[in-house]
């Protein structure tokens, strides 16, 4: 893979802190008078639920470390979950079994077969619960959430502030290994749920289509080169996943976010980034304000700006932000 555009993938991701701290010991969820599960959860209902055997908890951890050149690399967070993660949690591996390896893109989806195989690996079934996590900003957890989405599974949440809202609950971390028994997990393929580069291509003269970009704003404009070209795609409307989280790292209130992304709620929507992990998260909120078909261009600009082909604009700073 082009160096460069490694290099802007990791410095997209680098706005995204990792926080790790304590967790302790929970209750069982026959004592709970109510163990309904959103979209999103927070640490205490989780810490209420997290010994039923239907609910499989996922840490879905990728490091952001710095190079000495200041430039940044991404590595799996298997040692992060290692020397501590939530009790009964299991890894679910980003950077191995839920990214097609053999892809020149970095973090490319695997087969629905393929990605829904390591779901049953790791205990996910039919009748499962599933709560994602991870040690940053829910960017890494939002793209598992979608990818089981795409493979038609939708009881699935995610754990809102990620583990260091697990922190703030004064909670303690285990470092026992966890192993589920394998099960089946059923695909029923939302194929679009996920775009590609000529459903995008054609979105440039559809008025209905709506793009919605992940960056830095920064990077929208053109001011900074992530990629192997500067901007945006053209007529996107710049969403930078990270205005959309509140200073410890939860999600913004229902009524700011529907402010900050407004439209028709029933046209297509293709949400996009560097490599489809933010673009995920803005996905995860557009669906949870009502948006009713969405879609993330899960190749990005890691893909689109490769290609001179594809056009790209950039946008003066004189110019009023989108």
């Amino acid at each position: 893979m082009h160096s460069g555009r490694v290099t802007g993938l990791l410095r997209t991701l680098v706005l995204s802190t990792v926080a790790l701290a304590l967790m302790a010991g929970c209750t069982s969820s026959g004592d709970l008078p109510d163990a309904k599960m959103g979209t999103l959860v927070t640490a205490e209902w989780l810490s209420q639920q997290i010994n039923d055997p239907n609910l499989v908890v996922l840490d879905c951890t990728v490091l952001v470390e710095p190079n000495d050149d200041g430039s940044v690399r991404v590595v799996s967070g298997r040692a992060n979950y290692d020397s501590g993660h939530i009790p009964t949690a299991g890894f679910a591996d980003l950077m191995g079994d839920l990214s097609d390896g053999d892809s020149p893109l970095q973090f490319a989806v695997p087969t629905p077969e393929q990605f829904g195989a390591a779901m049953g690996a790791l205990g996910v079934g039919d009748d499962s619960r599933i709560v994602l996590y991870d040690g940053g900003n829910s960017v890494w957890a939002a793209r598992v959430w979608w990818m089981l989405r795409w493979v038609g599974f939708d009881r699935v949440a995610l754990l809102d502030g990620g583990l260091a809202a697990w922190i703030a609950e004064g909670q303690a971390l285990s470092t026992e290994p966890v192993s589920r028994p394998a099960n089946q997990l059923t695909v029923a393929l939302r194929p679009q749920l996920i775009a590609d580069r000529d459903e995008v291509f054609a979105s440039l003269e559809d008025d209905a289509v709506s793009l919605i970009d992940a960056m830095p704003e920064a990077h929208y404009r053109g001011e900074m080169v992530m990629y192997d070209r500067p901007g945006h795609i053209p007529g996107a409307l710049n969403v930078p996943v990270f205005t959309l989280l509140n200073e410890s790292g939860r999600f913004r209130p229902h009524d700011e976010l529907a402010t900050m992304i407004g439209g028709d709620r029933n046209v297509r929507a293709i949400t996009y980034c560097g490599g489809g992990i933010a673009a995920s998260a803005n996905a995860f909120v557009m669906t949870r304000l009502g948006f009713t078909d969405v879609a993330v261009y899960t190749a990005s600009l890691q893909e689109w700006a490769a290609d001179p082909a594809n056009p790209m604009e950039v946008v003066s700073s004189q110019d009023a932000s989108r």
